[in-house]
């Protein structure tokens, strides 16, 4: 496309990246014009909004500040001339991390009303079936006659109707198996319902015995419990999975014939002129046309260094523009950029992924038609040996009402409603219904290195090692440069008590070079090697030359992330076996696997390798989890059995991903292992359950013993008991 008459000018702000398309609905919460939306995750109690409040009331143009502890947000009501930004560095000196979301992204609106109308419908379940339980207490207690049947008629008017509208969507999603010609767990449950009710009327007007009134409701009432909990556990990894998305928040500053102007990045068009300030992030694919910089490539190749990047210099969706502002010729759009080459490869993996079927849905399978058959048996079998279609249909709609799946209704929403819980308070989020299901299954680890297993923060070593005025001089001139080295000199002077109070004169960054000054008439620089006039090192290292003095050598390690050490250890006491795959340097990763302890190393891979690694190890009978935080793992986590991503993680990287960890410490992974294993074991125990439950209530059913009173006992006793083991997984 080319580019428009007037030439457009767009300035990036920080933390922005072209995201693959999201099918999310979008129903914009009620805030003002002005209003930003801020994410707080590490806010707990009443202080904490007390201060958030107070800290960010204070500033001069904010209005009003209201903090949501539940939703760990913080709405900010300002003026314009307030930006993100600025109430991100407020919060920051406060000691809050903060994140601005995009309230067009937070959209629950949907969630809560098939949640309110899967209560609603529980709700007059549970209030029939409690004054059904009531009436029946006195059929079961001996009433005959035109009592019994008073108390029958009165059941049918409460009953019926609370079947018709409660079981609803058991009726739904059980036509439309039967339309698409298969079963699942919604065809037995609904014929039981229907047979039951119909029957029940039948006998109720024939002044029959026995009535399954009671039994209906309270399975109607078990079995809308599990779904109501299923549906509260898939509509919380939505909604995490929306809160994610929400933290990148695309915009760019547009500088046109009629001024400056805040636009969507996707108006950015193939030829337009964008200016990158120092930290932003490259919105889309472009060339350079003026400037000198070093580039961040981390979350896209995997490189722990910066890199240097000058006119005529290619750069991609995602990198991060470190030391200087640079001018940009657009050469794709994000629908044609690098990262929807990544995108492809994520949606064929997910594709594949996809297949996976639950452990709920194999019961389903193998148990719906097998409740048919057993019921189709009983009925042919009483009514070849009596002769009695009254006799034989009571004890078929017997059979289908005690062998009706209560306790597997439950056995899987009540888990993971358990398990999804006690993460969360640990700082995890799931994101699928299956996550939990698939790590339990996992025998094999693959980490990404910079991102995930360190941190990306190069960190000077042993500075109490270096000459105080060396630190005090090299932190002076690295607060002229955001290069993430000099950064790091500048921390180690803080730690150690060091002011950078020298007098610099003619400061000036040379960008993928370094610093100089001149101090008291010497000439100092502060940067690579060969720029300074010393021997290249091995190992990451900045040089300090003063003058003709010899140049100090400043080295740096990149930092491991917190927990990671333990989290291999005890992996490999499992018996799991851990790979690293990285798109960093054979040196820098070595350097981290002897650290860690890993020997499976794969260094220098491209996005594409990582993918195609993952499923050789997947062909190869292995259940991988990949744990990855960058651009160039999207493809490797959407083609794992499971994975998991830092919520620091790019967003593509935790749209891939299954599980999110909140939190710095990769404890949290070991905490998620622990869970998984313990509710995969869970389902199975309730599974075993109810298969012993069915092992001793068929044979009463098939004899023809099951009343109504032995029915509503026996599925009330097994969904109790369901539940409560459930509840074992927190």
């Amino acid at each position: 496309m080319a580019a428009p008459i007037a030439p457009r000018v767009a300035v990036c702000p920080t933390s922005i990246v072209p995201l693959p398309e999201q099918n999310i609905a979008a129903t914009k919460p009620s805030l003002k014009a002005d209003s930003v939306l801020l994410s707080l995750p590490t806010i707990h109690c009443a202080g904490c909004i007390s201060t958030v409040e107070r800290g960010l009331a204070a500033i001069p143009g904010v209005r009003a500040a209201r903090v949501n502890l539940s939703l760990k947000r913080v709405s900010v009501d300002a003026k314009p001339s307030i930006t993100a930004a600025q109430l991100v560095e407020t919060l920051a000196a406060l000691g809050y991390e903060a994140h601005e979301l995009d309230p067009s992204l937070l959209s629950t609106a949907k969630d809560d009303l098939i949640g309110r109308n899967l209560l609603m419908r529980l709700a007059v379940a549970a209030f029939a079936m409690m004054n059904v339980l009531l009436l029946s207490i006195a059929v079961w207690a001996g009433a005959d006659g035109v009592t019994r049947d008073f108390m029958h008629w009165i059941s049918a008017l409460i009953a019926l109707p609370a079947i018709a509208f409660s079981a609803q969507p058991f009726f739904r999603n059980g036509w439309q198996a039967l339309r698409k010609r298969h079963l699942n767990m919604d065809v037995p449950i609904s014929l039981a319902l229907i047979l039951a009710a119909g029957m029940s009327l039948f006998e109720t007007m024939n002044s029959g015995e026995n009535a399954y009134f009671d039994a209906a409701l309270s399975l109607t009432f078990f079995l809308l419990a599990g779904r109501y909990l299923d549906h509260r556990t898939r509509a919380s990894a939505r909604s995490a999975a929306q809160e994610l998305a929400a933290l990148e928040v695309p915009r760019a500053l547009l500088q046109t014939s009629d001024g400056e102007k805040n636009v969507p990045i996707q108006e950015l068009r193939i030829g337009d002129t964008i200016i990158i300030k120092p930290g932003a992030r490259i919105p889309v694919d472009a060339e350079i046309i003026t400037g000198e910089t070093e580039i961040d490539r981390a979350f896209l190749t995997g490189e722990s260094l910066p890199v240097y990047a000058g006119p005529t210099t290619s750069l991609h969706a995602g990198e991060i523009n470190l030391t200087g502002p640079i001018t940009l010729r657009v050469t794709a759009i994000a629908r044609h950029s690098t990262l929807q080459k990544i995108t492809d490869l994520v949606a064929l993996a997910e594709t594949s992924r996809d297949k996976y079927t639950s452990l709920a849905d194999r019961a389903a399978a193998i148990y719906a038609p097998g409740v048919h058959l057993l019921a189709l048996a009983a009925f042919i079998g009483w009514f070849t040996l009596s002769g009695d279609l009254r006799l034989s249909l009571n004890i078929a709609i017997a059979v289908l009402i005690i062998t009706c799946p209560c306790a597997l209704g439950l056995a899987v929403p009540a888990v993971n409603t358990a398990a999804s819980g006690r993460l969360f308070r640990k700082g995890v989020l799931l994101k699928s219904g299956t996550a939990l299901e698939r790590l339990a299954e996992i025998d094999t680890v693959v980490f990404d290195k910079t991102g995930t297993l360190t941190l990306g923060i190069p960190t000077l070593i042993a500075p109490q090692n270096y000459p105080p005025d060396a630190l005090k001089i090299a932190a002076a001139l690295a607060k002229g440069s955001a290069h993430p080295l000099a950064q790091s000199i500048l921390r180690a002077a803080k730690s150690a008590d060091i002011e950078p109070s020298v007098e610099l004169i003619d400061l000036k960054e040379t960008p993928g070079f370094g610093v100089e000054a001149t101090l008291d008439g010497t000439h100092v620089r502060l940067g690579r090697a060969a720029w300074v006039g010393a021997n290249e090192a091995e190992t990451t290292a900045s040089f300090l030359k003063i003058g003709d003095q010899p140049a100090v050598k400043f080295t740096f390690i990149d930092e491991l992330r917190p927990g990671v050490a333990d989290l291999i250890k005890s992996l490999k006491a499992l018996g799991i076996e851990v790979h690293m795959l990285t798109g960093d340097s054979p040196r820098a990763a070595a350097d981290v696997a002897a650290r860690l302890g890993i020997t499976n190393i794969a260094a220098s891979q491209t996005p594409q390798n990582k993918a195609d690694l993952l499923r050789a190890l997947g062909e190869a009978g292995k259940k991988v989890l990949m744990l990855g935080d960058g651009l160039n793992d999207t493809g490797a986590l959407a083609s794992a059995h499971v994975s998991i991503a830092p919520a620091c993680a790019i967003d593509a990287a935790r749209v891939a991903s299954d599980i999110v960890i909140l939190k710095q410490d990769f404890g949290a992974v070991s905490d998620c292992l622990k869970t998984a294993r313990s509710s995969r074991a869970r389902i199975k125990e309730n599974f075993a359950m109810a298969a012993a439950y069915n092992a001793v209530a068929v044979p009463i059913a098939l004899l023809g013993f099951a009343t109504p009173l032995i029915a509503a006992l026996a599925m009330s006793a097994s969904s109790i008991t369901v539940t409560i083991n459930a509840w074992r997984v927190r």
